[in-house]
């Protein structure tokens, strides 16, 4: 293990700010976005397609309209019924597709259930799949070629290039095992070096496959089910659960680990909230810049993975 790579131990975990690291990404994407308008006279655009009025998916969807406008980018947001057809949304993603405005397509999920979320996703142009959920993008990134990098994850591997720098030789157990955050995590670490477990479910003793890894990435929707306990001392932890738990008779947002726990021996961990939820939305448009600099065949942001 390098020097770079060492993991710092102290008994009392540094805190990740995710919420702030997300704003000073946000500047670097404004300064970027005008320069492009400045010197090429061209504008980065997002489009967000939601579909029925979930409210935890409305809310999420007007903060990514309001954030990419204060990154300078164009917003287009369509809003369709919950009883929209399958064929209608499919028509808007094909009208999106075509558009040289939009850089960016985001259909935002889960989707009602008389559609095939999968046949939706890939219907998005892969070169406009700012979520990186398209299979060619998956495939892409599975074998290590320039991709559409889900947000999450991205975010996940910004912040901790950001604490460790050189990942390469660290050990990693990443907890959970979806395609939206687990298995596209594991594939980034990965590709900076790491060596890589993916953990889930049906892992036999769990905690001690944890406690063998420098980096740990928790991400399985079980609120605090990670202890102090199974973590290594001086591991780096990145939690990307968000659970509304009832505490004392007040709703309360805590992540898949054990906060207290995990803060007294881990070396840093991110906190919930204001660990990695910033992170996505930020993530989503510096792909929308990413996307929008491909297209035109300029040179990119550096801010892909």
């Amino acid at each position: 293990m390098t020097e770079a790579a060492s993991v710092p131990s102290s008994p009392a975990a540094a805190l990740i700010d995710g919420k702030a690291f997300a704003a000073t990404l946000r500047q670097r994407l404004a300064e970027q976005v005008a320069v492009l308008r400045t010197e090429h006279g061209i504008m980065p655009g997002l489009a967000v397609v939601l579909v029925g009025e979930d409210p935890a998916s409305q809310v999420y969807v007007r903060n990514k309209g309001r954030q990419t406008l204060e990154c300078g980018m164009n917003s287009f947001e369509h809003k369709l019924d919950a009883g929209t057809s399958e064929a209608d949304l499919l028509g808007l993603i094909g009208r999106l597709n075509s558009d040289p405005q939009v850089h960016g397509i985001l259909v935002q999920l889960p989707l009602p259930a008389h559609m095939d979320a999968n046949k939706v996703i890939n219907a998005i142009d892969p070169t406009k799949d700012v979520d990186g959920f398209h299979i060619l993008n998956v495939g892409l990134l599975g074998t290590g070629q320039k991709a559409m990098v889900p947000c999450t994850p991205l975010g996940c591997l910004m912040l901790l290039r950001d604490r460790l720098g050189k990942l390469e030789g660290l050990s990693a157990v990443v907890v959970g095992r979806s395609n939206i955050v687990g298995k596209p995590m594991a594939q980034l670490l990965l590709g900076d070096g790491c060596t890589v477990t993916i953990a889930h479910s049906r892992t036999q003793d769990l905690a001690s496959v944890v406690r063998q890894a420098d980096i740990v990435v928790v991400a399985v929707g079980r609120p605090e089910m990670v202890r102090g306990e199974w973590i290594k001392p001086g591991a780096t932890v990145i939690d990307v659960g968000i659970n509304r738990v009832e505490r004392d008779g007040q709703n309360k947002l805590v992540g898949d680990v054990h906060f207290d726990s995990a803060a007294a021996v881990a070396g840093a961990l991110t906190p919930v909230p204001g660990g990695v939820g910033p992170m996505t939305i930020a993530c989503l448009l510096a792909n929308t810049l990413t996307a929008c600099c491909r297209n035109h065949g300029l040179p990119e942001a550096g801010l892909a993975a």
